[in-house]
């Protein structure tokens, strides 16, 4: 059974080979260049044979071109700090402008995902792209862009139209590679950051309306839920195949999780209690008993969230070997 087809009878609840397995990360330093990313991207896949190839490119490449300014302190998350925002007062979200999608940080991405898909014919690549609203907190940060929703709501949608409008040009730039989807990341749809009412206004639409713009040839869309309080109820009605939430770090579990979704749920292990503080062995049984829990069905066995990028390939591999026909 290759790949694809172990992936769409577990999004489909049937049963497969084995479970599919995936991890994905960010690279700092080499995601500066498209073809360092794609290189280094391309051995990490050939190393593991994850059944997703998911491409992580640094989380500020979809804003870097509206002027931001950013470095790597070496944060275990791979993440970059930002240390010039673009939004300093309501009126800047009027001013956004439109964006090129085959130029500066898209235009990059554009040409790794090319070089990443060339060379892994057999693998359904995703590249991860942010929500209109997870953009906006970048820009603003979130102390700001909170504020402004609360107080200067049409100034915000303003500019949150602009960031959707920017986000469906580079999705129809996409169009012409052969991708398997995206991954696309939801910061704002939980209960510690907003109330569900305000990420219906804010969120929500926007969300939905990208998620319906992706090409129907694109079959393994995963939505990744940010936040240990995420709103499933609303985010399963939104448009994709998989759901992704860090399912080990608060609630609801794996399994309950699962109820609330039609397609594959994305997760069982921990990025930090598990895969980067964990050993083998405690994978190996932390990743059975998630198995266990959802009746090995519908499960595509991975993190919650991204793994650190300096997790012990040892419990890496650890987790690509729990799916073997010997182990499962």
């Amino acid at each position: 059974m290759n790949k694809r087809e172990r992936l769409e009878r577990t999004i489909a609840g049937e049963p497969s080979d084995r479970p599919p397995v995936a991890l994905w990360r960010h690279y700092p330093g080499d995601d500066l260049r498209a073809a360092d990313l794609a290189q280094t991207f391309i051995e990490e896949q050939r190393a593991f044979d994850w059944d997703i190839a998911c491409l992580m490119p640094g989380s500020t490449y979809q804003v870097i071109d509206y002027g931001i300014h950013e470095i790597w302190h070496g944060t275990a998350d791979g993440e970059r700090e930002i240390t010039r925002r673009s939004v300093a007062r309501s009126l800047d979200w009027t001013e956004l402008r439109s964006l090129d999608p085959t130029r500066g940080g898209h235009g990059r991405q554009i040409e790794c995902v090319r070089m990443v898909c060339a060379a892994l014919e057999d693998t359904p690549v995703l590249l991860t792209i942010y929500s209109p609203l997870a953009q906006a907190e970048m820009l603003a940060g979130q102390e700001l862009l909170l504020r402004h929703l609360r107080t200067q709501s049409d100034r915000l949608k303003s500019g949150l139209n602009i960031l959707t409008e920017n986000l469906l040009r580079f999705i129809e730039a996409l169009r012409k590679l052969p991708l398997a989807g995206v991954c696309y990341v939801i910061r704002h749809a939980n209960y510690d950051t907003l109330a569900e009412d305000e990420y219906r206004a804010f969120g929500y639409p926007y969300d939905k309306q990208i998620l319906a713009a992706v090409p129907q040839r694109w079959w393994l869309n995963t939505m990744c839920v940010q936040g240990v309080t995420p709103m499933l109820r609303l985010t399963s009605s939104l448009p994709g195949q998989v759901m992704q939430w860090r399912d080990r770090d608060g609630e609801p579990d794996i399994a309950a999780g699962k109820s609330l979704c039609t397609g594959a749920v994305c997760g069982g292990l921990s990025s930090e209690q598990d895969l980067y503080l964990g050993t083998p062995t405690s994978i190996r049984d932390t990743a059975r008993d998630a198995l266990q829990r959802v009746n090995q069905r519908r499960l595509i066995l991975s993190t919650g969230s991204p793994a650190l990028p300096a997790t012990p390939r040892s419990n890496a591999r650890a987790l690509r070997a729990v799916v073997e026909p010997a182990s499962v």
